[in-house]
């Protein structure tokens, strides 16, 4: 797919579902009693896999696309099914994390894999942990990566909850990282174990699941950037609106301040705190957000974007920041291409084990377009360039997505705002979580 520079872009649009969410929808609907209805469901690939990995243990789960909803008949926390096969997860990372703290408390063997990126993600991260609670799980070939083994620790001989005797453990877990993939696996894995379980980061990461296992009426409170979940005896079914995605929103947001004329409005965008750092880094860098209808802050705040054309300049992100927007960075660092001044990225090593190593991704190229930007260890340094006479300080070239979405989509934008022409290999990757990505952004160029 190639993309030429438009001169503007106009109108309004709404992103899909967040992707956390509807991952999350699925899940805790399945282990709940009762029937769960969601929302403006994202009907990405790797959601569906999560529909899939469900479907393969019993659970009845309509999925009408058109409406973007999704029905999901629970069987309570232990009311799985060992699967016929193994489990594909697909290229999601969030399925395989979040289902293994699941699949850890049940009664059967279960063997997860994906496609060739998903094994060569790190899965130590909750292994190490899980297996601390009591967990059976194991890296089938000792790689510490998918293919995964997870023997399910709840035995029969001896009745308790459900029927059962709980296995797991509660822990207190003081995670390297901030990661709600690892926090959430561990919490869910809490919901099968004897008593309390709690996971300390070094920064709050994303709060989704928090927030949804409250609202199934779950035992979870936090404390500074501890959670701590009590075990529970069952979950009750709820109905779940899932706001729009702000990480898919980020690419029209650095869109309309990237090409010159430009205002758009982003409608229905999730601005959950542990999610809205973009937002604090438009601000930095002198662009031009206004929130405006705020709502629904009492659990996932949602709100409309306005954003317009914007002359932007340098920042430094790092800290606590990244956990709020470690998907965006590969957007701010093309945006930060277009910013007076120098951009320093730094606590950001986590970029190199997403569905690519992002740092060595855009950082290479970028420089294949002519950007002025170096790699670290945990980050990188751009040196921005405003543009001179409506002349861009990039350039076109062919661009491999390496099969990420969030490099793909980022190169799209940067390809919209550079001179020539950008040539995008792998841009099809966008269906993992944006399938109509490319039809929304056409909408909005004036021609």
């Amino acid at each position: 797919m190639q993309f030429e520079k438009v001169h503007q872009l106009s109108g309004r649009l709404s992103v899909p579902g967040d992707k956390s969410i509807s991952h999350r929808a699925v899940m805790f609907g399945a282990i709940s009693e009762g029937k769960t209805e969601v929302s403006n469901f994202l009907q990405g690939a790797d959601c569906l896999s999560t529909i899939r990995c469900f479907s393969q243990m019993g659970i009845e789960i309509d999925n009408n696309k058109e409406k973007g909803t999704v029905t999901i008949q629970g069987k309570g926390l232990y009311g799985l099914s060992k699967p016929n096969d193994i489990l594909d997860v697909g290229n999601s990372g969030t399925t395989l994390r979040l289902i293994s703290g699941i699949l850890s408390g049940q009664k059967f063997e279960t063997r997860l894999s994906g496609d060739s990126s998903i094994q060569k993600r790190p899965m130590e991260r909750v292994i190490t942990p899980l297996s601390m609670m009591g967990a059976d799980i194991l890296s089938i070939n000792s790689n510490g990566c998918a293919p995964l083994r997870i023997n399910g620790t709840l035995s029969s001989r001896l009745r308790n909850v459900g029927g059962y005797e709980k296995q797991l453990h509660g822990i207190h877990y003081n995670s390297p990282v901030a990661s709600a993939q690892i926090k959430s696996s561990i919490l869910l894995a809490g919901l099968y174990a004897t008593d309390k379980t709690s996971v300390t980061e070094p920064y709050v990461s994303r709060n989704h699941t928090e927030i949804m296992l409250r609202q199934f009426g779950a035992s979870v409170h936090t404390e500074n950037t501890t959670a701590t979940i009590e075990p529970n005896a069952k979950l009750t079914a709820s109905k779940i609106m899932v706001p729009g995605d702000i990480s898919s929103a980020t690419y029209f947001i650095a869109a309309a301040l990237l090409i010159p004329d430009s205002e758009i409005l982003i409608e229905n965008v999730g601005v959950n705190p542990t999610r809205d750092g973009i937002l604090e880094v438009c601000k930095q860098m002198g662009a031009d957000v206004t929130i405006e209808n705020l709502r629904n802050t009492e659990f996932e705040a949602t709100c409309d974007l306005r954003v317009r054309s914007s002359k932007l300049h340098g920042t430094t992100i790092g800290g606590s920041l990244i956990p709020r927007l470690i998907d965006e960075i590969p957007m701010i660092a093309v945006m930060a291409c277009f910013a007076e001044g120098e951009t320093i990225i730094k606590d950001a090593a986590e970029l190199k084990v997403k569905e690519s190593n992002r740092i060595d991704v855009m950082v290479t190229q970028l420089k294949m377009m002519g950007a002025d930007v170096e790699a670290t260890e945990d980050g990188m340094i751009i040196r921005g360039q405003t543009p001179i006479n409506g002349k861009s300080p990039l350039t076109g070239t062919e661009i491999d997505s390496k099969e990420d979405h969030r490099i793909a989509m980022s190169f799209a934008i940067a390809g919209i705002a550079s001179e020539g022409t950008t040539k995008i290999k792998g841009a099809e990757c966008v269906n993992i979580s944006y399938p109509s990505f490319y039809e929304d952004l056409k909408k909005l160029v004036v021609r």
